[in-house]
């Protein structure tokens, strides 16, 4: 799936997410939409008392934010066994999915949604 060919909404997750990548130096960075349409974007957290992946801290800024549920969600750098991807399903349902990417923003995978 080519990134021009993505929803322009899907690509700004791409965006953000390399965004949050760049920002914190890190391995692995998320961004997540929300039902009413606002963003958040978060890379991972390693700390010695705290571990998170950049999906989980993107759920976790998007729940503390107030969101109502979730439709989308950009992986960069890790895959389908990130932990936050139980997350998006929680709060977003069956219609929300997931996209995998690379940091070149090619998009190599989609996990649930409706197609």
């Amino acid at each position: 799936m080519p990134s021009e060919a993505l929803d322009p909404q899907d690509a700004k997750l791409i965006t953000l997410a390399r965004g949050a990548l760049a920002r914190a130096e890190a391995s692995s960075a998320a961004a997540v939409r929300d039902i009413d349409g606002r963003t958040y974007a978060a890379a991972e957290v390693e700390l010695p008392s705290l571990r998170l992946s950049g999906l989980q801290a993107a759920v976790a800024a998007a729940v503390s934010s107030g969101a109502p549920g979730l439709e989308a969600a950009v992986i960069i750098g890790a895959d389908a066994t990130d932990p936050g991807v139980a997350a998006v399903t929680e709060l977003g349902g069956p219609a929300a999915y997931v996209l995998i990417a690379d940091v070149r923003a090619q998009v190599l995978d989609r996990i649930g949604g409706d197609r």
